[in-house]
This record gives C-alpha cells, sequence and structure tokens, in this order.
C-alpha cells in the first residue's frame, strides 16, 4: 500500500512551483516595458477625472497581454479614488452581455446582487453611478468570446452620450488581428480610438524571461542553462509564445523529478515538448468561438469520410476544397439547430484556424474549379472530433 510520505518530499527540483505557472506575474515583465508604460499612459486620464481613450490590444497567445493588463490593473487600483473604477473580466467565463454587465456592477456598487433584474435595469444602475461623476474602465479579455458582441459595445458606447459628467470606457484584448472586421461599422466608429499589437517573443527575449523565472522558482543548478535556451528556442520557432515555453519548462522540471533527477537537460526537454504540444493543440481548440470549433469539426469528419467532390490530379492527398467544407459545416449547423454564418465569415474562421495551427490551406492552381482554396487538417481527425465534442458537452 502507497503512502502519501512519498509524494510530499520537499523538490529537489522546484523551491516555488507557482512561479513556472504561465499564470504567475512576476513583478517585472521583461521585454513589455513599453507596453505597459503606453497603457498606463492611455489610462491615466481617468486618475484625474478624465474620460480616457478606448483601446484595443491584439497580439497571439503568449505575448504578454493579459499579464501586461493584469499589473497595470493592480496600479491603478492601488493609486485609484473613489472616483475612478478599472474591472477585468474574463470574456471566457462571461460569455454574455448581461453576465458581463452584471459583473461590472457587482464590481463597482456596494451590496449589488441583483441576479433576477434585466439588462436594462443593470445599465441603469450603472449609468446612475457614473453619472456622479466617476470614471469606470471596463477591460474585456478575450473580447471576441462574447456572444452578441455588438450588443454589449453598443450599450456600453451610448452610455457615454446620457453622461453629462463621468464616462465610461472599454480596454478590449483580442488574439485575432482581424477581430475588428468582424463588428458592426457603427460599433467600429465609436471604439477604435487606439489599438496596440504586442509582437511574438524572439529566442532570445523567451531565454531570458525563463531565466528569470527558474531563479525565482528552482533550487539553484536545478536547470542547466542548455534546457532553458532549448525550451526557448523551441517555443520561438513555434510563435514566440511565452505560455508554451513555459510549459515545455514546467513539464521537462515534473519528468526529471519523476525520474529522480536532480537536474533538467536537454534530453527533458525534448520529452517534455511532445506532452505539451498535445495539450496545446487541445486547449486551443477548447478556446475556440462556437463556429470555429464547428468548421474545425466539418474538417475532421470530411477528413474522415473523404472528399465528396471529385479529385483532380492536381489536388494533392488529404487536402479539402473550401466549397465542400463550408457546405459540411452549413449541414452541421442546421442538424445542431445553428444559424450558419456567411461565406465571408467562414472565410475569416479558416485564416484564423490557420494563425493558431489547426489547418495547413494552399491556393488551387488555375483550372481546378476555378480557384480555390484547399485545406488540410493539422491533427488527427478523430483526436479534433472528441476535443470538440467533449468540450460541448
Amino acid at each position: 500500500m502507497p503512502s502519501f510520505d512519498e509524494f510530499i518530499t520537499e523538490s529537489k527540483i522546484f523551491s516555488d512551483r507557482d512561479v513556472l505557472s504561465p499564470h504567475y506575474i512576476p513583478d517585472t515583465l521583461h521585454f513589455r516595458e513599453h507596453q505597459i508604460r503606453e497603457l498606463m499612459g492611455s489610462l491615466a486620464p481617468a486618475l484625474m477625472g478624465k474620460k480616457p481613450r478606448n483601446t484595443f490590444i491584439y497580439g497571439k497567445t503568449g505575448t504578454g497581454k493579459t499579464s501586461s493588463v493584469k499589473q497595470i490593473t493592480k496600479k491603478f487600483e492601488e493609486k485609484a479614488k473613489g472616483n475612478s473604477r478599472i474591472v477585468y473580466i474574463n470574456c471566457r467565463i462571461h460569455n454574455k452581455p448581461y453576465r458581463v454587465m452584471l459583473k461590472v456592477a457587482k464590481a463597482v456598487m456596494e451590496g449589488f446582487d441583483k441576479q433576477g433584474y434585466g439588462l436594462p435595469h443593470i445599465y441603469e444602475r450603472l449609468l446612475e453611478w457614473a453619472g456622479e461623476g466617476k470614471q469606470l474602465i471596463i477591460v474585456l479579455d478575450e473580447i471576441d468570446m462574447v456572444k452578441h458582441l455588438d450588443e454589449l459595445l453598443y450599450t456600453l458606447t451610448r452610455a457615454n452620450d446620457e453622461l453629462e459628467v463621468g464616462g465610461v470606457s472599454i480596454l478590449g484584448i483580442s488574439n485575432k488581428l482581424l477581430f475588428k472586421e468582424e463588428l458592426d461599422p457603427r460599433s467600429k466608429s465609436s471604439l477604435y480610438e487606439r489599438e496596440m499589437v504586442f509582437p511574438p517573443y524572439t529566442a532570445n527575449q523567451l531565454q531570458k524571461i525563463l531565466e528569470q523565472r527558474v531563479e525565482l522558482g528552482m533550487h539553484p543548478n536545478a536547470c542547466s542553462s542548455g534546457a532553458v535556451n532549448l525550451a526557448g528556442a523551441i517555443a520561438a520557432q513555434e510563435s514566440g509564445d511565452a505560455r508554451y515555453a513555459l510549459k515545455i519548462l514546467f513539464r521537462a522540471a515534473e519528468i526529471a523529478e519523476e525520474s529522480a533527477k536532480p537536474r533538467i537537460t536537454d534530453k527533458e526537454v525534448q520529452q517534455a515538448r511532445d506532452l505539451v504540444e498535445f495539450d496545446i493543440v487541445k486547449e486551443a481548440i477548447e478556446k475556440l468561438p462556437e463556429n470555429h470549433q464547428a468548421v474545425l469539426y466539418a474538417v475532421a469528419r470530411l477528413s474522415i469520410s473523404g472528399s465528396k467532390y471529385a479529385r483532380l490530379d492536381e489536388v494533392k492527398d488529404g487536402y479539402l476544397f473550401s466549397g465542400e467544407v463550408y457546405e459540411e459545416y452549413t449541414e452541421l449547423c442546421k442538424k445542431l439547430r445553428k444559424q450558419s454564418k456567411t461565406a465571408r465569415s467562414y472565410r475569416s474562421y479558416l485564416n484564423d484556424l490557420e494563425m493558431l495551427g489547426l489547418l495547413t490551406s494552399v491556393e488551387s492552381g488555375k483550372g481546378i474549379r476555378g480557384h480555390t482554396k484547399l485545406i488540410k487538417l493539422g491533427h488527427p481527425p478523430h483526436e479534433v472530433i472528441k476535443i470538440v465534442s467533449k468540450s460541448n458537452g
């Protein structure tokens, strides 16, 4: 019979395991000082009773967007008095206008817990609060996850038209550079006052970030410099994703621990890479909005069943015509009693999925059904179907 004593001995690798988590935010965020300073400058007017400009931040996963904003939010709260508030919303959890507005109301109005009231009532109460000359900044992280987003943005932006004093500002965060193209033109004109892009980290930058975490979270000499450099180089080749780099190093540390080794080497990093890659794909698929998942599911189904279109010599094995995938997607939406999106939105979803590495595509040559995009799934179709099905219950 095993004993818990063998599992609760002090780690020979970790001094503080939490420091290697992607959710840990160190006091110093390397290579994001410029972005942090610029954002602080954007939000500072609220501390003087003036309305800041609406700001939207873009960047791939793991480029420091959320960590930077959370650090700024903490500094803002330390400085703010009762006439200015900043509220952070995780839109993956609060993904409907009502949920967002209720979360904001509970955060800024003490004792507010009107779960039974509708959106108009919550809106009026927030107007009353801001109308006392208060500035409200709402941070919408993963803003593209909000269903009926145009409704939410319209509600928030029209608040300023009704306020003689005070104001409501939005700080939106998205992984999608083309996010604003999906918005109603009226939302775009009133929202996009300032935009910022967080670029991917380079290999050297990722190595520096990992060195910082190793110093804070591991025992001296528990990780070789070669292991740090390799983890940084692997993540830089993928997409400059700091979260990916941290996950590789953390998993490598666990492998070393499980093997009773006192030090992480290149070997553990290589082993960790294979394990983390599947986790990354799984997480990426689970985080996709509903229609993106439906398109990916359609590609996976056709990859298993085979193309319904006549194959031509010029079409490589495994590739599907964009048109047949769209047909499969619309049929799937009908079965689920969901409204399928337009062909234009569908093309946007394909671009997003390709950017995440879940699909690959090539443009066909002239003469193959005119001129079309050929699509290929980037991962085993049965695994993709299993992940999508599980994430939707």
